[in-house]
């Protein structure tokens, strides 16, 4: 009988042992993996946006840039469409399931001989943002479906197509969902977005109204331990209007999603996206492929994170 059996003993049937007396390395695996940490799927999916919305006295820094890529020339010859948007962003949750996130932005553009824009290279701020999200249902493994709704209220300096200064306000409304189809390594995420656009460009009395709905899905799996990859597609359409009065383009989009977690708390999300499908409803472009008014050829996303 060993020393500690003896003390056991002695001490009798309800006495416990101390910290790393008595515990076999297959009893602390099992405990180790019941301690697993849940796999966070807020910014798992590209430009698709996960339930997950954290836990009391989590913050977060996030760097995001999105790249909007190639638009319908104006005439014979090279033609560049360049636009890049970059939101700093420092995110707080005060309760369970409420995250807060306030955000600036930044807008660097090359645009050359395109149709119905003049040509311009210019880097400006681009205004500020709030983003308020409330997870309605957390997943797990048990219950493997989590919901969220994301308001994102914003102020912002620039016309998002033109390029010009603008004072433009607009408020995306979001819903999104996430299952967990195979525990800790296969989710599908979607979201459905609405997006009114009300202002005016400055140095003129050209009032400013549009709006956007989004359908996007995505589907990711552990390719390599902290790493999830899978497809991504998109559905968008672009009113002229703030209430989606007159459809001015449509588009779909594909292109792969790659998260991958550096550390506990560090993270990087990629994600490419081209548009497979598209028209846009004025006359004067009747059969001519893709959706190029509102939308571009290409889009690209890279989201950096640091949790602390």
């Amino acid at each position: 009988m060993s020393s500690l059996d003896v003390s056991l003993a002695l001490a009798g049937p309800n006495r416990k042992p101390e910290a790393g007396q008595g515990t076999s390395s297959a009893q602390k695996g099992d405990a180790a993996a019941g301690g697993e940490k849940d796999v966070d799927t807020e910014h798992l999916f590209g430009f698709t946006e996960g339930a997950d919305a954290g836990e009391k006295g989590q913050q977060e820094v996030v760097v995001d840039t999105v790249g909007r890529i190639g638009k319908r020339r104006s005439d014979a010859g090279p033609s560049t469409y360049r636009a890049f948007n970059t939101r700093l962003g420092y995110q707080f949750d005060p309760i369970d399931r409420l995250s807060i996130e306030v955000s600036a932005f930044g807008d660097v553009r090359r645009v050359r001989n395109i149709l119905d824009l003049d040509d311009k290279s210019a880097g400006s701020f681009d205004g500020v943002g709030i983003d308020v999200k409330y997870q309605l249902l957390k997943g797990s493994a048990d219950q493997p479906v989590g919901v969220a709704l994301e308001v994102r209220p914003r102020f912002a300096r620039v016309l998002p197509i033109e390029g010009r200064g603008a004072d433009i306000f607009d408020i995306e409304t979001l819903l999104a969902l996430d299952v967990q189809i195979v525990p800790k390594k296969l989710w599908y995420g979607t979201n459905v977005s609405f997006e009114p656009a009300v202002g005016r460009e400055r140095g003129t009395k050209d009032g400013y109204r549009s709006s956007t709905f989004l359908w996007s899905n995505a589907l990711v799996g552990e390719v390599a331990p902290d790493t999830f990859l899978g497809p991504e597609v998109r559905y968008l359409r672009g009113y002229e209007g703030a209430f989606l009065n007159r459809l001015e383009s449509e588009a779909v989009t594909v292109g792969p999603a790659l998260h991958h977690r550096f550390t506990e708390k560090a993270w990087v999300t990629l994600a490419y996206a081209a548009q497979v499908w598209g028209r846009d409803t004025d006359p004067g472009l009747k059969g001519r492929a893709s959706g190029l008014n509102q939308f571009e050829r290409h889009n690209l996303r890279i989201k950096f994170g640091m949790e602390f």
